[in-house]
């Protein structure tokens, strides 16, 4: 059995995910939810406060495994550098945590749930809700995108 932290980062709300994979390769949702901050903190309040909160998480429920979506070129340049930021924060955690975490691209994580590179945000997270057993869609949205980059770290190192 293997368990692997899924992260969506963001600095106003960063997506976490546990999923466990079973002896029978069935996949199973330990945990999710997201790390919020404020806009009103200071950058490096809101850094500290996900830091802080990740380490939480990483100490309660130990993973295995740990895998980050890739940030993608985003139009608004601020906006880009403040989820570089955290994602940098988010790295530095795992690695001392022990974990060597793998990073995939959007697309990347659409093919591996949904089969298709270009699916739909919608079409994604029924497939989460689905590969999971769960009976509604994840919410919010960001730790729904978590658990599918945990998925797609167990659908990967399958192969």
């Amino acid at each position: 059995m293997s368990l692997v932290l899924g992260i969506d980062p963001g600095t106003a709300t960063l997506g976490y995910g546990f999923v466990r994979q079973n002896r029978d390769t069935s996949l199973e949702a330990i945990a999710y939810g997201v790390i919020t901050t404020s806009p009103k903190m200071p950058a490096h309040e809101r850094l500290v406060k996900i830091y802080n909160e990740l380490n939480e998480l990483l100490l309660l429920h130990r993973p295995d495994k740990a895998a980050v979506e890739k940030l993608f070129f985003q139009k608004n340049v601020t906006n880009a550098i403040a989820v570089g930021q955290a994602r940098g924060v988010v790295m530095l955690a795992l690695a001392q945590a022990g974990l060597d975490p793998a990073e995939y691209t959007p697309n990347e994580i659409k093919l591996a749930v949904a089969g298709y590179g270009s699916a739909g945000k919608r079409q994604v997270q029924e497939m989460v809700r689905m590969l999971l057993v769960l009976e509604k869609i994840p919410r919010p949205d960001d730790a729904a995108d978590a658990l599918a980059v945990a998925i797609t770290h167990l659908h990967t190192n399958r192969y």
